[in-house]
């Protein structure tokens, strides 16, 4: 399958996901959604064990795999749990609009990435369009704290992009059905404890449409989303991968409006408009292949696993001297 339509596909059930959180937390405790979420996919990557084991170990990759499955699922889900408790799914779905110039800002200090001046700008105005989308939201039934909301789940967005850094690093030589997999494990025995504190729903108590909702997060959302998304990152720098998340909040709110009825008022309107017009100026950011030097090892200098040889370079028109 295509790497565009991959993520194309994970970019709307990413923001399908936004909705099937409102319905599920607004019957259990965020921390319960999470553990069962993660618990339905392990239990589907164990179905498919036979992909999972799919994988070439090298030496140092456990730093990546630690930090992949601490960034997500463990802290993004707990961030972006609560959030939804706290602001609405149209306007979780604009912060999203963030993780591209986040994960630019990661690949320039992480992998020596060329970042250029759209992306400084382009950055400023996403994070400027999120405070001001952020201060003009009233209290409402869907954001009763969107101040508080809409933070923690720009906090997801720093380890969601983490992730896409880790993944990069990670995605030649494990299936996507591996690192879904070790998702699901540190996923389920991170949010186990948590149990012990939440009061758990008596047998009278269930919804099936929250319990739906849990199924389609653990099922379609990540087993599917991210499965496809891993797949991509392989084929595709971390910078093109990331923009395709600018479909999210897109998709969110268009399902927002089908499914939630949400309504979105001017002033909200204005500050979606700014996130976008920072996500677009950071689209100006070129990329260029080239070739990156051997060292005397024969060995790639930035990392000495065959991961990519896409180096971020300034345009002619950019470049100084």
């Amino acid at each position: 399958m295509p790497a565009s339509l991959c993520l194309i596909i994970a970019t709307f059930l990413w923001g399908s996901s936004f909705i099937a959180l409102k319905y599920a937390i607004a019957v259990y405790d965020p921390a319960l959604v999470i553990f069962l979420r993660m618990l339905t996919t392990l239990v589907l990557s164990l179905c498919l064990w036979r992909y999972v084991i799919r994988f070439e170990y090298l030496k140092g990759d456990w730093k990546y795999l630690l930090g992949m499955s601490l960034a997500e699922p463990c802290l993004y889900f707990l961030f972006e749990g609560h959030a939804m408790e706290y602001t609405s799914a149209s306007q979780a779905g604009v912060i999203v609009s963030c993780l591209p110039i986040i994960v630019a800002l990661m690949a320039f200090f992480m992998l020596k990435e060329y970042i250029s001046k759209a992306i400084v700008i382009g950055f400023t105005l996403c994070i400027g369009g999120s405070i001001l989308l952020t201060l003009l939201s009233p209290n409402t039934d869907q954001a009763p704290n969107p101040l508080l909301g809409n933070f923690l789940e720009l906090m997801a967005m720093v380890c969601a992009a983490f992730y896409t850094i880790s993944i990069k690093h990670l995605a030649n030589r494990y299936s996507p059905l591996t690192l879904i997999a070790l998702q699901g494990i540190s996923g389920s025995v991170f949010f186990a404890p948590f149990l012990f504190f939440i009061d758990l729903p008596s047998e009278n108590q269930h919804d099936l449409t929250a319990l739906m909702s849990i199924l389609y997060l653990g099922s379609f959302v990540t087993l599917g989303g991210y499965g496809m998304y891993n797949y991509a990152i392989g084929k595709v720098s971390v910078l093109t991968a990331a923009a395709y998340s600018n479909l999210i909040p897109i998709f969110t709110l268009i399902l927002s409006a089908i499914i939630l009825g949400e309504v979105l008022d001017f002033w909200q309107w204005v500050s979606i408009f700014v996130v976008f017009a920072g996500v677009l100026i950071s689209q100006r950011h070129q990329e260029l292949v080239v070739d990156i030097p051997l060292n005397d090892a024969g060995d790639d200098p930035i990392n000495s696993a065959d991961t990519s040889h896409l180096k971020s370079v300034p345009d002619a028109s950019e470049s100084k001297g």
